[in-house]
């Protein structure tokens, strides 16, 4: 059977021309993730682009799993010729998918190239768990764009910042965001220690119906305050299965209470390590960056000096885009054995 699949075409014209690469690695993944082996083209149709593949009837499940993907706009079965019918999956978003739309603020990473990081790391993991048992976690959270397409996905989430401004208004937001869906929730904090250091957490309990709150099948999000450097604090009893990091677009790490500003390349270099105790065996990351400031071979370096292992094969060799004029990003995947 051959499906398609048009892509939405994003108001960004940058990125609009990075979409179909950026699409096609997250699918070709995505149907890997399902064990299937196909190999997805791309197809312009009047002023729209569309991924194609041809393989065996996929399932109900199946299709709901794939309704997920970061730039679905129409899912089809191709019927004959260019003759397609449309499909209706049901929808794999565990809430609302505005919750990562509606905050906004400077230096937000899009929601589109977020979910692609998530999806695609997601299907390169060695896990199958059901969305609701798998944790994802961002070591430099901001104001939880990454957290918040995450529990649309239906996993649990990690993030942490060490911004107590950044952290304080994502929490606030999605305190006002469960209100207002009136979705089940409690919220607890407390705190966890990395040597003298206490680090406080603001960890959020819900579910999606009332029903599955009282029967205990629920999602949670923590939010942390702490330099990135002391992941490994937040997941002592469990580790992350799936880590997406955006990381700054400057030289320079901001400095830390007083501290000279980080060399982006030394602040990646003690990170990793950090990252890859908090992650799983079998994990996942996706990291992104500005190669103009950052060069791809010296994350690739770093990745593979932390002892995980880069991604490379021709679907993520072919993920450099313009985002604006002083930003050009790439994103690395690797994976922890």
């Amino acid at each position: 059977m051959v499906y398609t699949f048009e892509l939405v075409r994003h108001p960004n014209v940058r990125y609009r021309d990075a979409v179909a690469a950026l699409s096609k690695c997250e699918l070709v993944y995505m149907l890997r993730a399902l064990h299937v082996e196909a190999e997805v083209e791309t197809l312009h149709l009047g002023n729209s682009l569309f991924l194609r593949f041809e393989c065996s009837p996929l399932s109900d499940a199946d299709l709901s799993f794939l309704s997920g993907h970061s730039s679905l706009a129409l899912m089809a079965e191709q019927v004959s010729g260019l003759l397609l019918r449309p499909l209706s999956p049901d929808s794999s978003s565990y809430l609302p998918e505005d919750l990562p739309e509606v905050l906004k603020y400077k230096g937000k990473t899009g929601v589109p190239f977020t979910r692609m990081m998530i999806n695609t790391a997601a299907a390169m993991s060695s896990f199958s768990l059901p969305p609701g048992k798998m944790v994802f976690f961002d070591p430099l959270s901001g104001r939880g764009t990454g957290c918040f397409c995450a529990l649309c996905a239906g996993m649990n989430a990690v993030g942490l910042d060490r911004s107590d401004r950044d952290l304080s208004e994502a929490s606030a937001y999605f305190s006002r965001y469960l209100q207002y869906h009136r979705l089940k929730h409690r919220v607890i904090k407390r705190a966890e220690t990395s040597g003298k250091i206490s680090i406080p957490v603001t960890s959020f309990e819900f579910s999606d119906t009332a029903v599955h709150f009282q029967s205990g099948d629920r999602r949670f999000l923590s939010l942390a305050c702490a330099d990135t450097a002391l992941s490994p604090a937040l997941f002592r009893r469990n580790q992350a299965h799936v880590l997406a990091a955006d990381l700054p677009y400057g030289i320079q790490h901001a400095p830390v209470a007083g501290r000279k500003p980080e060399n982006m390349s030394a602040f990646l270099k003690r990170s990793l390590p950090a990252w890859k105790t908090a992650l799983a065996s079998g994990g996942a990351m996706a990291i992104s960056f500005n190669t103009l400031t950052l060069p791809t071979q010296t994350v690739l370096d770093a990745v593979a000096a932390a002892g995980l292992t880069p991604v490379t094969d021709q679907w993520t060799c072919s993920l450099t885009h313009e985002v604006e004029q002083a930003v050009v990003r790439n994103v690395v995947f690797a994976l922890k054995s």
